[in-house]
């Protein structure tokens, strides 16, 4: 078996009786559970067995899943392979590409540097990166071609953390000159410029709405990543690292893989008709192998990082602790707070490619500073409370915190696409029907 004894999770399993299980190709390692931990173990059972079934019945790779309150892990089991051709069963301390989940870390780095003085979110961002003072917005015909004009208002900080600043990811009325400049897709592993650079170049294309028009999906946070830079004076993986990534013990998130870690990075699988298969890499779309042996030079703060279960989940129980997890204070509270209520007000969604079809889809739910939000759990539908927050990644990970029932929840897996499989859905339910409500 594959270990970290670096990892915290591995630590307090093998400190505990530590149940450990082959399952279907899947080895398994958690803590026991207690009757102070608000979860019936029980019913947990029926969790263990929906992702057994899916495993078993080809539809999904392998996942680790975590449910933890604001200090300890209630719940964190892995299931099926880290790399099924090698029959490498999947262990908790596996490395994951996360994707979007960057997303959050990033928003997070820039509400500490607004506590710093060093920014504040109402900033026009063109304060900071002088390229994006004026801005230009594609605008359609109905003949089919558009205008290109002047945004009709500076993009700011704030409209970059909620979305709305109307940058795609590369798509939309102008799709040909983003397609020119190579600028499309959100991966950028394989390339070899710097993100500063990337952003730069960014800031002369037309943008797909002015800001405060829409809610749209795309590379605003790559772009936040640039603000970070240049506003500490450090680069994106050095703020991290230092000021995130250490004082919350997240030993194994990095953009790109130590060498040593190699054997712990799950691979990557897409599924179809005939159940999944080994996805491949054109271009570095993918990046079955840039996060170890590409050019480690371009930080994208918008979906560039890798980790694991438990130090994803170290930095979501530091948000629902108020921004303090153990003797390390991250955020005060009330930033906190920010983050986690809803900025659009009924902003309405420019659906343009798969994120922003499923958010627009959905009722009941807002936008915050890198968070989706719950508002009405019945307009909703779906198991879960008021004031929820979360988000996911592009590789079929997913992630929230529920600060009503203290629980901070981590899903991560390697498949894309992914064949409208109903895991998540079916996770969330499964989460949530084993709490107890008598504790």
């Amino acid at each position: 078996m594959r270990v970290n004894g670096d990892d915290p999770a591995y630590r307090l399993a093998l400190s505990a009786t530590a149940l450990t299980a082959i399952l279907g190709g899947a080895c398994t390692v958690a803590p026991p559970q207690d009757d102070s931990s608000g979860l019936d173990p029980d019913r947990l059972a029926r969790l263990d067995a929906a992702l057994e079934n899916y495993v078993e019945s080809g539809a999904l790779p392998g996942a680790v899943a975590l449910v933890a309150g604001p200090e300890e892990i209630l719940y964190l089991k892995a299931f099926g392979y880290r790399d099924k051709e090698a029959d490498d069963p999947l262990e908790t301390d596996d490395i994951f590409r996360i994707a979007s989940q960057t997303k959050a870390i990033v928003s997070v780095a820039i509400m500490m540097l607004q506590e710093e003085g060093r920014l504040l979110i109402s900033d026009p961002v063109g304060r900071h990166l002088p390229e994006y003072l004026e801005t230009t917005v594609a605008t359609a015909n109905p003949d089919g071609t558009y205008d290109v004009v002047p945004a009709r208002r500076p993009i700011t900080i704030r409209h970059l953390l909620t979305h709305t600043a109307g940058i795609t990811y590369g798509g939309g009325t102008a799709a040909k000159e983003w397609i020119e400049a190579d600028m499309t897709g959100w991966y950028f592993a394989h390339r070899e410029e710097p993100i500063r650079e990337t952003v730069r170049r960014m800031a002369s294309l037309p943008f797909e709405a002015h800001p405060g028009d829409y809610w749209v999906y795309g590379y605003a946070t790559d772009i936040l990543g640039a603000v970070v830079e240049v506003a500490s004076g450090m680069p994106l993986d050095e703020f991290l690292r230092t000021r995130i990534f250490e004082p919350l013990g997240m030993a194994d998130t990095h953009f790109y893989l130590p060498p040593e870690k190699r054997d712990r990075l799950t691979v990557v699988y897409s599924a179809g008709e005939g159940g999944f298969t080994r996805a491949p890499d054109p271009g570095g779309m993918v990046g079955q192998g840039a996060y170890v042996d590409g050019p480690r030079t371009s930080f994208s703060g918008g979906a560039g990082l890798l980790s694991t279960a438990s130090d994803y989940g170290r930095f979501l129980q530091m948000l629902l602790n108020g921004g303090r997890l153990g003797g390390a204070r991250i955020l005060s509270p009330k930033s906190v707070e920010l983050m986690t209520v809803d900025h659009l007000g009924g902003l309405l969604v420019r659906d343009l490619n798969d994120a922003s079809a499923v958010f627009g889809a959905e009722r009941g739910v807002g936008f915050g500073l890198g968070f989706r939000v719950v508002e009405d759990v019945g307009a909703h539908g779906v198991p879960g409370s008021e004031g929820l927050y979360g988000w996911g990644g592009a590789y079929h990970s997913s992630y929230w915190v529920d600060p009503q029932e203290e629980l901070v929840v981590v899903y991560l897996a390697q498949l894309i696409p992914s064949g409208g499989l109903d895991d998540h859905a079916k996770f969330r339910a499964f989460v949530y029907q084993a709490i107890d409500a008598a504790n």
